[in-house]
């Protein structure tokens, strides 16, 4: 059973390369694959007698019959949440031409999203800012589970530690919006032991869990938000 598993693996595998190269050799598929030539032989053949239109021209490689398409990758919603943070990050390139390919390229992606996850990762677009990092400093491991409860609107619990007073709180949270800066990812998020919103830095929180409870989700923008920390800071 497992190996069969691995072999349906790999033909779906191969099919997506087969998709992104005009021509390929059975020997750069196997040791793509850390298979034996001999091996993608097989997949091929099964591949063909599957109903893939699988292209051979002696001497070049393998490539698909022009026009064919393959169904559209699912992809999970942490993988979706992933492409729509990168998303963000590249808008902030300077490179016009860049920017214009890879949203031309994400727009794709989008249509072919379930109808859930796709209204999820258009709420995660609208709530997360960027400024640049140049170290591209890695210095916290929550960001996957933060954009999930705050799409699916699940109460946080976290151990949140203070440098100021060298102390360690434990929180819950209604997670609001993510926010890069050079240094760190921080979580805007609605603090219920303060009753009021509240920054905290990711990579001071020592413990993070996602709880089963929900909350209701409140009707200000992130654009407001801003607004709202403006006027009390002037």
């Amino acid at each position: 059973m497992e190996k069969d598993l691995k072999r349906l693996s790999r033909l779906t595998a191969i099919l997506t390369h087969l998709q992104t190269r005009n021509l390929i050799t059975a020997s750069e598929l196997a040791a793509r694959f850390d298979t034996s030539t001999r091996t993608i032989y097989r997949d091929m053949k099964a591949l063909s007698d599957a109903g893939v239109p699988i292209v051979t021209e002696d001497g070049k490689g393998y490539s698909i019959m022009e026009g064919y398409r393959i169904p559209p990758v699912m992809f999970t919603e942490a993988e979706a949440n992933a492409l729509i943070t990168a998303e963000q990050l590249i808008s902030k390139n300077k490179d016009t031409s860049f920017i214009k390919e890879y949203t031309n390229a994400i727009s794709k992606i989008k249509s072919v999203l379930k109808g859930t996850t796709k209204e999820k990762t258009r709420l995660l677009s609208k709530r997360i800012v960027f400024r640049q990092n140049p170290a591209n400093e890695k210095t916290s491991d929550y960001l996957t589970p933060v954009q999930s409860a705050l799409t699916d609107f699940k109460i946080i619990q976290l151990n949140y530690h203070s440098p100021e007073t060298n102390t360690t709180t434990i929180r819950r949270v209604e997670p609001f919006a993510l926010y890069s800066t050079r240094e760190n990812w921080l979580l805007i998020a609605r603090c219920r032991l303060r009753d009021d919103y509240r920054t905290f830095r990711l990579d001071r929180i020592n413990h993070l869990s996602v709880l089963e409870e929900r909350f209701e989700p409140r009707q200000l923008t992130l654009d407001q938000y801003f607004d709202i920390c403006r006027k009390k800071s002037s």
